[in-house]
């Protein structure tokens, strides 16, 4: 069974973010970056259980990591029922939490 994953605007936002500040310094990093965000988030419809666990205390919030270069992606999503996933953020490795 695959999940059906949907993005909240902000995730959108995120992405959006990500990927305006690669071309100024390398339009081809920007383009492998989101490459390997979309293989990250393709593996999430078919195993996102396997993926770390965020917080303790919420079961169904899970990190996806995404390598790239020398650090990569984080991105945050919610399980809501047994078809479909919600990415709630993306952010590079080494930003801010997005918490």
């Amino acid at each position: 069974m695959k999940y059906s994953v949907r993005f909240t605007p902000e995730a959108e936002d995120d992405l959006d973010r990500l990927y305006a500040f690669l071309p100024e310094k390398d339009l081809k990093a920007a383009e492998e970056a989101l490459d390997a965000i979309s293989r990250g988030i393709d593996f999430l419809r078919e195993l996102p259980f396997s993926c770390r666990k965020a917080i303790p205390e919420n079961p169904l919030l899970h990190e996806l990591l995404v390598s790239f270069g020398n650090s990569g992606y984080v991105a945050l999503f919610e399980i809501e029922d047994q078809t479909t996933l919600t990415v709630l953020a993306v952010r590079h490795q080494r930003e801010d939490d997005y918490y």
